[in-house]
């Protein structure tokens, strides 16, 4: 594989979709899959074989024609890009079983990412301490994100209730949001929302599951 090009602007676009990109192919490898192609990629992610092609390219010559792609070189180089060594502070808003799973993991593989407070509107949860992170009431969450100047959110909030906490994080300045919600946000275009569904990502795992690791389950 060629080296991976350094000092390089990719174009928006392209790095948004870097995280999606790594996602899949941390699915492909653990599912045994060590060689991709654009085409199949492109089926499995639904996004233009063309498109993937491109954006790969921004980082060098990461594949071969006729080979396809090296699956555990791509998560490398992807793995390389998304790893932050500044620390970012990250508020958690909706402290349910996701919501307390998520603090009492608080990244524990990446020392830079760290959940530093936690906002939710159950009377019995406000003021308790887990795993270190101090829950707050969230009519706060406003004047907390803002006093602490925090960019990122992780919303595991109901989808009903959902604008309207985006709403005040992004007036008090946060612009990374992280939805545990399939329902799209009303956001500026300074903004990014990442969607993670679920139901969505486990039928997807399941479905290449059964088709690369049990083609004989696979229907037309």
């Amino acid at each position: 594989m060629g080296n991976i090009k350094k000092n390089h602007t990719i174009p928006k676009a392209t790095a948004k979709r870097i995280p999606l990109y790594f996602r899949y192919l941390k699915t492909l490898d653990q599912s045994g899959v060590k060689r991709i192609k654009s085409k199949e990629f492109s089926k499995m992610i639904q996004i233009p074989s063309a498109t993937i092609r491109r954006d790969f390219s921004h980082f060098g010559e990461l594949g071969r024609s006729g080979y396809g792609y090296d699956v555990p070189y791509l998560i490398q180089v992807f793995s390389n890009i998304l790893n932050t060594e500044i620390e970012k502070r990250i508020a958690l808003i909706g402290v349910g079983n996701l919501g307390k799973a998520l603090i009492n993991n608080n990244f524990r593989n990446n020392t830079n990412l760290n959940i530093v407070v936690a906002f939710d509107a159950n009377p019995e949860l406000i003021g308790q301490t887990i795993n270190g992170v101090q829950i707050e009431d969230i009519e706060k969450v406003g004047e907390i994100i803002k006093k602490e100047a925090i960019s990122t959110v992780i919303m595991t909030v109901p989808s009903g209730k959902a604008q309207e906490v985006i709403d005040s994080v992004v007036e008090a300045g946060v612009t990374a949001i992280l939805n545990f919600a399939p329902r799209r946000l009303r956001v500026p275009h300074n903004v990014q929302v990442q969607y993670i569904d679920l139901t969505t990502e486990l039928q997807t795992l399941i479905y290449y599951d059964e088709n690369y690791n049990h083609p004989e389950l696979e229907t037309i």
